[in-house]
């Protein structure tokens, strides 16, 4: 067999062979500079670019520009992949007769996929700096060449005609999820430090928070009476420690500005405690609940002003939010030396947890590591009250999805204190007394 495939060689064979095996190398070269420029950062280009050498300074420009070699770069893999394949599928065919095309799939799926695939990208990942250092120059050259780019932003053009869609001229995008999983893994590999993944993460998430979710209900919202005077006013602030409150209107049915502290200390310390304190109310922003906070940021700080009324669709105050609020949605709780610190979940000897009412489902979700809806309610008595679909009595329960809620303390129609309870824990506790039981009785 082997005389008659010497024989049937020819000159074109040869070539052809000699142009697959170049074709094999550039894709083993390709490959590497692929894997090892995606996995190398701008931190790490610019030092290595730091220790001087032009093929540090050619990975700097690479990294920088990612979109400017991405296309180009598989735009090159593409032609070679399919240049190789088809020349190896004529060889094959010419040598082996019938079987040729088997042979030749055969062929590229082992050694191109091992040699040209597995290999050079397995060694860029244990590796990502010397592949992507070696890489580099070379890499910029080809992606510098003026056909090649050319042809790939005419492909690229094709595509966003055929496939129309918001952000397809823009190029690559990452989802929210897939920046979220690219934040912890980098966590993970302790890139970055455990503060900032979550500064991070909250940043993510800050543009889809809205005013509702962070506001001060209305139920716990300290408004000054309509009728009342200055000095009644400043106590009031001084014993909440509040620097301004909302100030109602006639009737005390709506909030008609604020007072602040300032003003109010002032004139009491003027002789003017007596006056009523409709004499120093300043304008106040009204905003709707479903304000982004991202954007209602902004406004405060652009319009100096740094608390605003939240009201529903209705025009009905259901509470205030500050630029304290929209801050803590970004770096957490902040607390001065006259706030007192509550804990809003507290483990109880048995395992049950005591939580706020008003804390957020999100927050719950993650103190416990629970999966519970917030799709129709924000807080964790919003999400009692609408299951139960009527105010509870104190001792009445729920049960949803994995867990178990009591609501432990009324007020009105508010709810303050929930016992919660996973079912693995009741679980875990039969399972207990039932070995037990058994230990007893053996």
């Amino acid at each position: 067999m082997s005389g008659v495939i010497a024989a049937t060689v020819t000159t074109a064979d040869t070539l052809m062979l000699i142009v697959i095996f170049a074709l094999l190398l550039v894709l083993v070269f390709l490959a590497a500079a692929e894997m090892g420029l995606s996995k190398m950062t701008k931190p790490k280009a610019a030092a290595l670019a730091e220790e001087g050498g032009r093929p540090g300074r050619a990975l700097t420009r690479l990294v920088d520009e990612p979109e400017r070699w991405v296309n180009p770069l598989l735009l090159t893999v593409n032609i070679c992949q399919t240049v190789q394949a088809t020349l190896t599928g004529i060889v094959s065919g010419r040598l082996f007769g019938a079987w040729g095309v088997a042979i030749g799939v055969t062929l590229n799926v082992i050694v191109f996929f091992v040699m040209a695939e597995a290999v050079p990208k397995t060694y860029a990942v244990i590796h990502p700096e010397r592949a992507a250092l070696r890489t580099a120059r070379p890499v910029r050259a080809l992606v510098s060449f003026p056909p090649l780019r050319l042809v790939s932003r005419a492909l690229i053009g094709l595509t966003n005609v055929i496939v129309r869609g918001k952000g397809l001229k823009q190029g690559p995008f990452v989802s929210e999820q897939e920046l979220l999983g690219i934040v912890e893994a980098a966590a993970e590999d302790e890139v970055i430090e455990h503060e900032e993944r979550e500064l991070i993460e909250s940043i993510i998430e800050f543009g889809d928070t809205v005013a509702r979710e962070v506001m001060v209900p209305r139920p716990d919202m300290v408004i000054i009476p309509n009728e009342a005077s200055i000095s009644s006013s400043l106590d009031l602030a001084i014993a909440n420690g509040y620097s301004r409150l909302p100030v109602f209107g006639p009737g005390d049915s709506d909030v008609i500005g604020l007072a602040y502290t300032k003003d109010l200390i002032r004139a009491e310390r003027e002789g003017r405690g007596d006056l009523s304190v409709l004499d120093l109310v300043r304008p106040v922003r009204f905003i709707p609940e479903n304000k982004p906070v991202s954007r209602l940021m902004r406004e405060m700080q652009a319009g100096k002003f740094h608390l605003a009324i939240v009201a529903d669709e209705y025009g009905d105050v259901v509470g205030l939010i500050t630029l304290e609020d929209c801050l803590e949605e970004l770096v957490g709780e902040i607390v001065d030396e006259y706030d007192i610190e509550e804990h809003a979940v507290e483990r109880l000897p048995n395992g049950d947890y005591l939580v706020d009412g008003g804390i957020s489902i999100d927050e719950l979700n993650e103190l416990l590591g629970g999966d519970l809806p917030n799709d129709d309610w924000d807080t964790l008595g919003g999400l009692v009250f609408s299951t139960l679909e009527h105010v509870p009595v104190p001792g009445e329960e729920l049960q949803l999805e994995h867990w178990h809620f009591t609501a432990e303390e009324v007020e009105g129609r508010r709810i303050r204190l929930v016992r919660v309870r996973a079912f693995e824990i009741v679980d875990d506790r039969v399972e207990h007394a039932d070995d037990d039981a058994a230990h007893a009785s053996g």
